[in-house]
């Protein structure tokens, strides 16, 4: 029982990390990240401190961080540094260095020179046990490397608390998967703060890397998404104090990283980190705005974006509210955030912080008087980044902030101005932001009234007549109110002004006036009492009113002016109650009426409702007036405007009905929707009474049209005066859609209004419309429509000002002009149109160059886009010709005769202003010919070829092709011809040379273009007048063939082919009436197709020549195209493809037919006077021809046309019927093979062209089914040309190769043919012909035999027989050797019967073939190749006789160096019979053949083992052991081989260069055959071998040396590969190796050599020794005096390699002190012998046992002390040195210093 004393010992003994127990401390010391603990165990510091240096200057130079280790736990003294020893201060100190090291290593985990470095840390200071938790924090990164798994290998078996999970990788030395470390962090805080601490303590001392910050961010999201699931819960409360307890956990770190600017990637992943926690958490607001606040104040540049994005989704979790102030502050300071904004957003969802900080900036903007964020609400607001609610609000925080805008924030206004600009641009926009901002005004409470006049602006949208625009934002441009003036004060000034009873607000006289009082009114709007005030002053004349028009016209003036609304609406309340006044009553106020309307068309509602209720009081005025009509007063008739001569008044009756029956019942309408008005009076003016009669209505209530007529003149008159250019828009909107009432036209009425408009500079213009904050544009639209399509005098009127100078300046005018032309032209008249045609084509020809550009692009693209009539296109081509023609006359005085084109171009270039205009006109009227659908006006052609014929002569006059003009025409002409075919009542002049004319531009342009147009344009007048071109095709075809045909475009292709099947069919069916056969008429056409031919592209060629000959007729044309391309191009691969090709494409009949023909022409080629041959193939002069030159061709072609797999497959479907068709293919199959046959005979005396026929007639055959083939051939072959017979039989070798193998008709024709190919064999003398027939029997035996044996046996017999086999070809020998070899894997057993034939003539032919003089290799691979056969299949008919023949045999090729395929061919038949022959016959021949083998030399041999080799891993145990004794024979010769060898006198170089490797052949085949048997079959044998070995008389010393060294060699290997399964048979060889030992003399080079096996031997069976076999007295004290007795020889033999490994593996397996100190002994008396060399080796010998034995032998260091004191003083200096070193070895070992001892 053990005492409390010893359980405190053991609990100390166990927390210490130092021992006193040597085997403890030598396996802590064995704890490496690079070596092998065996390794690692024997290494001192020393030796590691140089190994792991060198990693560490590698990373000095990597990275300068690293110097300062240098100096101290990489210095030279921390070698000697033990952290047992230390104080607590000095090992946290070394604790603080490692870390550091350790955080700045772990970047570079990954290269070597790291581990190297800190495997110093581990080896020297212990780092894996003292310092764990940071060595592991500084691998988990890598925890998917091999390295780690290495470390886990390591690491302390108590492992620090935080890492214990590690625990089950540590004992199954496994990589943990990242799963386990997500779980581990997720449910263990102290993990992931753990790594959370190492990677701050990383970024702080900037000594991060990727990987560890990738791993942090990585681990922490998923860790901080797993806690928040497992803390899901269905109680909110629980919910929110999980999620607050977790960010208590994880906000320190995150807060700490946040805020780290140098490590910008850190930041990055925190971000990842922190939308993973607010997304899946349930964070109040405050939570997240102390995140958002902590985000913001640490980015950095490189963190910007992402943070933005992290922002955005934290604003998402949080209510809709305004940024913070700290967080708006921060986004403010970001350069370009509204583009970073509209960036991130087009990929995340960025609404609730856009919106948020839009609210914040607003907030800035009216409190802080801070307007730098408005353009970011601005950009937020125009980039949809907010949804519309956002919108909505934003644009409520914009209006309210405006509203409560005061002095004291915004002294200077400006954040009022900018508010101000920024709602004015927002609420303009045409998309859906305007809507917004409309809706929002009409939900806020905000008095926009007052905001108006506070902004000084009218913040709701205007629009006037349907267009939007800009309000300007204040009345008067020239002056700006003083800010000091007070209201009284300004009330005061404008007091003193003087008026004049006829002043009126609406002529210029009065404009300063206005200005003033006008500011004033603005100014009073704000108090009703200032604005009372105002109302009396005297310049107003207020109480005059009724009868001076000042008043009532600066009102009107107001309402209809770009002031606030409220404004405009006080104007009109001011209005009304001034008319409501008794002195008003009688008086005529008409002239109130179109600004009253004027007024119902406001955009703003409170204006149009104002102005409702002045219409009604004007209304009651008229009604009274008119019950009382003859006392009234016009007010302001003669004082309205300037000029009031000319202005139009209505009676009161007008008036008043305009009111009651028009205007009155609609005001309602009027007012919700500001453009009621127009349509209100537009259909009041348009409808008549007559319209009205039906209807359910008093007829009081409709207008009359004097009615009509006076309001329409009343309307437009003051249109025409007013000068207040809304009022004109505004009037001319209700105005521009009335034509007119009772003949009078709205033009008519306001042409004067568009007179006026045109006739103002631009600068006036501009003015104007920027006083009343009018678009410019807006009033040239409304001005212009007032002329009416068929307005003939407004019409002039616009075609005669857009040629003058002042509209020039006025670009928009212009175009506006143009484009209600253009829009007009539908509804003219044909007399207008033509006016406006003739205006437009003038006006178009302009010169662009100068100021009239504009106009001429704007008349030319307004005939471009209308469709102009087939007169008025007529009429321009008309106006061209003359104007061609005298531009074609030369000067007057200069006049020259021109007949002829050298003439026309004798006249040199023109290059006149006259020219160019006329080219431009030429130009523009063809284009616009073009343009409008020439197809629907054929009545053109004519004219166009009028004008094709005029441009060939202008042409020549301005040198240059007018290629473009031409193709313009050509273009129109081509779209009107099909016309001319569907409606007859069209003619074409016939007179007109249209032909000639397009032969002209076909030749003489060079335009593909024009060229491919013309010819599309001859094949469509081919169609149709086929006279007009016919007799100038021909020039047309050759021209082509150098042109057209050439071009690569799918569009030439389409012309060509258009223009063959157009042209050609009426050219041959002329030529079928006239007196010339077609095909001579048509060849002059085929030829300029053929001599294009490598012209034409090549993807177009089979198109157009199929094309060409479809439309000739295939069944005469084809023959003749094809022989001449075989003419022209020879027999070039790619012209016999092609002819292919087009031959392919027709039907069967065609080609047959085709064939024929041209084996006619070929015949004709031959006669004494040929005919048509002379036509096609241009054959004419008899000096010229070559017949056998141009046959060869011809006839070359036709076996390729017969080769056609088409033409095969479509006779063969058709001779398999029995119909008409099939029996013409037949009749025509057979009029071609006479022909042929005939052309044959006829050619004989020409052996090419009689080849050819050959070939010809072999292709014909191939046509015929196999059946019906074979029946031809068996007839041909009975003819005596031996040529023939050869060819014919050659044809059925290639028709056998491409029957099918399951086709049961060729197999049976073929099998049926196989007698008469043996016969062919038995018969002939002709051997090639014998070669074929081989070829045949072959074939058809590989494809069929297997289905018919006995139809093949016969066949075989006769190939084995004298016939065949037995010939003295050696050519027919290797085919009949090749086609048994076929047959025996057809036949098998089936073939037996030859074999005792086949088989010695086989052997017989390899040792032939060997023999000669000139190698046959064909025939030696031929004859292995049947061998293999055999082998394969019949491996029971390769008896011994004949396996011993064959090894022979192959023993003499291998010798012979006949080359690689010789080898291959006769090592692949021998591997094959090493598998398949029976093991006793194998095993039997080859014991027999060993002599022969090794008698031919070393490749024989080493092929012999190869074999014996394969045998023996194919074969069972069985097999083995039942054949040990052949094979136990076999490996008596193998190891007897040396001695054998150097017995004879001749033994060669070769033989003692391949020895060696021969012997280890032979080592490891034996071994083969050893793993296949047991002990007990074994043992014998190997009992044998060592009796064996020594049986040899001791007076052949050599001979017994050398078989020994051929056995040892053996029992090197033999106890090297089985190691310590085989030690107990050392007991066979001690006797052996003990004598070897004693009595060699190493001296001598055998003995020597023999001397080192055996000691190579022992030292192998000592070091497997697992048993303590050695450790037995007995053969221990049998082999260890003997081994220490030959330190004799180390005078004559280096011991170091062979003596001393074999003694220290003895001391190591003898593993007793009694036994090594026999040893001891036996080396300590050495240290004493008088040779030097013995004593050296016996120190050496000690210092191995030493390094490897350890303390254990150093146990007898008492005994070695004497000696090596001794030795320090030795003479020798080798000895002296390695006696230094063996004492240095010990010092290692025991760790003290042998000083003490010595002395």
């Amino acid at each position: 029982m053990t005492t409390a004393l010893s359980a405190q010992l053991a609990q100390i003994a166990a927390n210490s990390k130092s021992t006193l127990d040597v085997k403890a401390q030598k396996a802590a010391h064995s704890k490496s990240l690079i070596f092998e603990p065996r390794v690692a165990a024997s290494q001192n510091f020393q030796t590691l401190y140089s190994i792991c240096h060198q990693g560490y200057e590698e990373l000095c130079r990597l990275d300068s961080r690293f110097i300062p280790f240098g100096n101290t736990i990489f210095s030279e003294q921390s070698q000697d540094e033990d952290r047992s020893q230390m104080t607590a201060a000095e090992n946290a100190e070394l604790d603080k260095k490692i870390e550091s090291f350790l955080h700045l290593a772990g970047a570079r985990l990954r290269l070597m020179p790291t581990i190297r470095a800190i495997e110093w840390l581990i080896r020297r200071f212990r780092i894996h046990e003292y310092n764990t938790a940071i060595l592991i924090s500084t691998f988990l990164p890598y925890h998917t490397i091999p390295v780690f798994v290495t470390l886990l290998s390591i690491l302390p078996r108590d492992l620090p608390q935080v890492y214990k999970f590690l625990d089950p990788y540590v004992r199954s030395l496994t990589q943990p998967p990242r799963s386990v470390l997500v779980h581990q962090a997720t449910h263990h805080p102290d993990f992931l703060a753990a790594i959370s601490t190492y990677t701050l303590d990383a970024c702080r001392a900037q000594q991060h890397y990727p990987a560890l910050i990738s791993f942090w961010g990585g681990i922490m999201t998923e860790a901080v998404n797993g806690m928040l699931d497992s803390m899901r819960s269905g109680r909110r409360s629980i919910q929110r104090s999980n999620d607050q307890t977790l960010l208590h956990q994880i906000g320190p770190t995150l807060s700490e990283a946040l805020v780290m600017h140098k490590v910008p990637s850190l930041q990055i992943a925190s971000y990842m980190v922190i939308s993973v926690f607010v997304a899946k958490g349930d964070l109040e607001d405050a939570a997240i705005s102390a995140l958002m606040e902590q985000l913001v104040s640490g980015w950095t540049t490189e963190s910007l974006r992402p943070g933005l994005v992290c922002l955005s989704i934290l604003a998402q979790y949080r209510s809709a509210k305004q940024m913070s102030r700290k967080v708006t502050k921060a986004l403010l300071k970001i350069p370009n955030l509204s583009n970073l904004l509209s960036e991130i957003a087009q990929e995340h969802n960025i609404g609730k912080l856009a919106n948020g900080l839009c609210l914040a900036l607003v907030e800035r903007a009216h409190k802080k008087g801070d307007i730098k964020g408005l353009p970011v609400v601005e950009s937020m607001l125009v980039g949809s980044v907010l949804n519309e609610q956002q919108t909505a609000v934003v644009f409520k925080s914009l209006l309210l902030a405006a509203h409560k805008v005061d002095d004291n924030i915004d002294p200077q206004g400006q954040v009022r101005k900018a508010l101000a600009s920024t709602i004015i641009r927002l609420s303009q926009l045409d998309t859906g932001v305007g809507k917004i901002f409309t809706k929002a005004i009409t939900e806020t409470d905000v008095d926009l009234d007052a905001l108006e006049l506070r902004l000084g602006t009218d913040l709701r949208p205007k629009l006037l007549a349907a267009e939007p625009h800009e309000d300007v934002t204040m009345v008067d441009d020239g002056t700006a109110p003083a800010p000091i003036e007070s209201f009284q004060s300004a009330l005061r000034r404008v007091g003193n002004l003087s008026t004049s009873p006829s002043d009126s607000c609406l002529r210029n006289v009065t404009s300063d006036i206005f200005t003033d009082l006008c500011s004033v009114l603005v100014f009073s709007l704000d108090e009703p009492e200032n604005l009372k005030s105002f109302d009396q002053l005297a310049p107003l004349q207020h109480g005059s009113a009724s009868e001076a028009p000042f008043y009532l016209t600066f009102l009107m003036r107001i309402w209809c002016g770009p002031y606030p609304a409220l404004a405009r609406a006080t104007a009109l309340d001011m209005a009304k109650r001034r008319l409501k006044n008794n002195d008003c009553k009688g008086v005529d106020f008409q002239a109130l009426l179109p600004y009253s309307f004027a007024a119902l068309n406001d955009p703003s509602k409170r204006v149009r409702r104002a102005a409702a209720d002045l219409i009604a009081v004007l209304e009651n005025s008229f009604h009274e007036l008119n019950d009382n009509s003859e006392n009234h007063i016009r007010w302001a008739s003669d004082h309205l405007y300037e000029n009031t001569e000319s202005l139009v008044w209505m009676a009161i009756d007008s008036c008043n009905k305009l009111l009651r029956n028009v205007i009155t019942p609609s005001l309602e309408e009027c007012v919700l929707n500001a453009d009621h008005v127009v349509e209100v009076l537009q259909n009041a003016l348009n409808s008549s009474s007559k319209s009205s009669v039906g209807e359910d209505k008093d007829k009081k209530n409709h207008l009359s049209h004097k009615t009509r007529h006076s309001i329409l003149t009343f309307l437009a008159s003051h249109a025409i005066h007013t000068p207040l250019i809304i009022l004109k828009i505004r009037l001319l909107a209700p105005l521009n859609q009335i034509k007119g009432v009772s003949g009078t036209t709205r033009t008519q009425l306001l042409l004067p209004l568009l007179k006026w408009w045109s006739s103002l500079s631009s600068d006036d213009a501009s003015r104007i419309c920027a006083q009343e904050g009018v678009e410019e544009s807006v009033v040239d639209q409304s001005t212009v429509e007032v002329v009416l399509p068929n307005d003939k005098e407004g019409l002039e009127f616009l075609l005669d000002v857009v040629g003058t100078q002042q509209l020039l300046t006025r670009p928009n005018l212009l175009h506006v002009i143009f484009s209600r032309i253009q829009k007009s032209w539908p509804s003219m008249k044909t007399e207008a149109r033509h006016m406006v045609a003739k205006r437009m084509l003038e006006l178009s020809q302009k010169d662009a160059s100068g100021d009239g550009g504009v106009v001429s692009s704007e008349a030319a693209n307004l005939l471009r886009n209308v469709d102009l009539t087939t007169d008025i296109l007529l009429f321009f081509l008309e106006s061209l010709q003359p104007a061609a023609k005298m531009a074609t006359q030369p000067p007057s005085g200069k006049r020259r005769r021109t007949s002829s084109s050298e003439a026309h171009r004798g006249l040199g270039t023109q290059s006149t202003p006259e020219l160019s205009a006329m080219l431009r006109q030429v130009t523009f009227v063809l284009q616009l010919v073009e343009g409008s659908d020439p197809e629907k006006h054929p009545e053109l052609l004519n004219a166009l070829f009028n004008a094709l014929s005029e441009l060939q002569h202008f042409r020549v006059l301005v040198g240059s092709e007018l290629g473009y003009l031409q193709n313009l025409i050509l273009r129109s002409l081509l779209s009107m011809v099909p016309a001319y075919k569907n409606n007859q009542s069209l003619k074409i002049d016939s007179t007109g040379g249209h032909g000639d004319l397009l032969v002209n531009c076909i030749q003489k342009s060079s335009s593909p273009s024009v060229q491919n147009t013309a010819l599309l344009l001859v094949a469509s007048l081919a169609n149709v007048a086929p006279d007009l071109v016919l007799n100038s095709v021909m020039p047309i075809f050759t021209h082509m063939g150098g042109t057209v045909l050439r071009q690569g475009d799918d569009y030439s292709a389409h012309v060509i082919n258009q223009t063959v099947k157009e042209v050609v069919p009426p050219l041959i069916q002329s030529l079928r009436k006239g007196k010339i056969s077609p095909l001579a008429g048509a060849s002059e056409l085929l030829l300029s197709f053929v001599t294009a031919y490598e012209h034409i592209p090549s993807h177009r060629r089979l198109g157009l020549f199929v094309s060409l000959v479809e439309t000739l007729g295939a069944e005469e044309f084809l023959f003749a195209l094809l022989a001449m391309l075989t003419n022209m191009y020879g027999t070039t691969d790619q012209v016999l493809s092609f002819a292919t090709e087009v031959f392919n494409y027709f039907a069967v009949e065609i080609q047959l037919q085709s064939l024929i023909k041209l084996l006619g022409l070929i015949g004709d080629i031959f006669q004494p006077r040929p005919s048509l041959s002379t036509v096609l193939l241009g054959t004419n002069e008899q000096g010229e021809r070559d017949p056998q030159k141009i046959g060869l061709r011809q006839l070359s072609l036709i076996p390729h046309l017969l080769s056609s797999r088409k033409l095969t497959t479509q006779i063969a479907k058709l001779t398999e019927r029995d119909d008409m068709e099939a029996s013409k293919v037949r009749e025509l199959y057979s009029t071609l093979l006479e022909d042929l046959l005939v052309l044959a005979d006829s050619l004989k005396q020409y052996k090419n062209l009689y080849n050819r026929c050959g070939d010809a007639l072999s292709k014909l055959l191939n046509l015929l089914s196999i059946g019906e083939f074979i029946k031809a051939v068996e007839t041909l072959l009975d003819r005596p040309d031996v040529i023939l017979r050869r060819k014919v039989l050659r044809a059925v070798e290639v028709r056998i190769d491409e029957e099918s193998q399951g086709d049961i008709n060729s197999r049976a024709a073929l099998l049926a043919f196989l007698p008469h190919l043996t016969a062919i064999i038995r018969v002939s003398d002709d051997m090639a012909y014998k070669h074929i027939a081989v070829g045949c029997v072959d074939k058809i035996s590989e494809k069929y035999g297997k289905k018919d044996p006995e139809a093949v046996t016969a066949a075989a017999s006769t190939i084995a027989s004298d016939y065949c086999l037995g010939q003295d070809d050696d050519q027919l020998r290797v085919m009949a050797l090749l086609c048994l070899a076929s047959l025996v894997d057809v036949l098998q057993d089936g073939i037996v019967p030859v074999l005792p034939y086949a088989i010695p003539k086989a052997l017989s032919y390899i040792a032939e073939s060997i023999k000669n003089e000139t190698p046959k290799v064909e025939l030696h691979n031929a004859s292995y190749a049947f061998i293999a056969a055999l082998a394969q299949h019949l491996p029971y008919m390769l008896s011994g006789s004949y396996l011993g023949q064959l090894l022979g045999v192959s023993s003499t090729s291998a010798s012979s160096n006949l080359g690689k395929d010789v080898n291959d061919a006769r090592l692949q038949c021998l591997r094959l019979l090493a598998k398949q022959v029976d093991a006793k016959t194998l095993f039997s021949a080859l014991e027999q053949n060993w002599v022969v083998a090794t008698d031919s030399g070393s490749i024989a041999t080493r092929e012999y083992i190869d074999i014996l080799g394969i045998a023996l891993d194919k074969h069972s145990k069985t097999d083995i052991t039942k054949n040990v004794a052949p094979l136990s024979a076999i490996f008596i010769n193998a190891f007897d081989l040396r001695r054998v060898k150097y017995s004879k006198d001749d033994v060669g170089e070769d033989f003692i260069r391949q020895i060696s490797r021969i012997e280890q052949a032979i080592n490891d085949v034996a071994l083969k055959m050893i793993y296949k048997l047991n002990d007990a079959a074994f043992r014998p044998i190997f009992s044998q071998l060592m009796d064996w070995a020594t049986s040899l008389p001791k007076k052949d010393a050599e001979g017994r040396n050398l078989r020994l060294l051929s056995t040892y060699s053996f029992l090197l290997s033999f106890f090297s590969s089985l190691k310590s399964i085989v030690t107990s048979y050392a007991s066979y060889i001690i006797d052996s190796a003990v004598d070897i030992l004693r009595t060699v003399n190493p001296k001598k080079p055998v003995e020597q050599e023999l001397w080192k096996k055996v000691l190579d031997t022992l030292a192998k069976c000592f070091e497997h020794d697992q048993d303590d076999f050695w450790q037995a007295p007995a053969h221990f004290s049998a082999i260890a005096p003997v081994l220490v007795s030959q330190f004799s020889h180390a005078s004559s033999v280096n011991l170091t390699n062979d003596l001393i490994p074999a003694i220290v593996e003895l001391a190591a397996a003898a593993d007793s002190q009694e036994h090594q100190k026999e040893l001891n002994s036996g080396l300590l008396k050495h240290l004493r012998s008088e040779q030097t060399s013995v004593r050296l080796a016996a120190i050496k010998c000690e210092q191995a046992l030493t390094n490897r034995l350890g303390e254990e032998w150093l146990s007898m260091l008492p005994e070695m002390l004497p000696y090596i004191s001794e030795l320090q003083d030795d003479d020798d200096d080798d000895v002296e040195r390695e006696t230094h070193r063996w004492i240095v070895g010990i010092e290692g070992v025991l760790g003290e210093d042998l000083d003490s001892m010595l002395q």
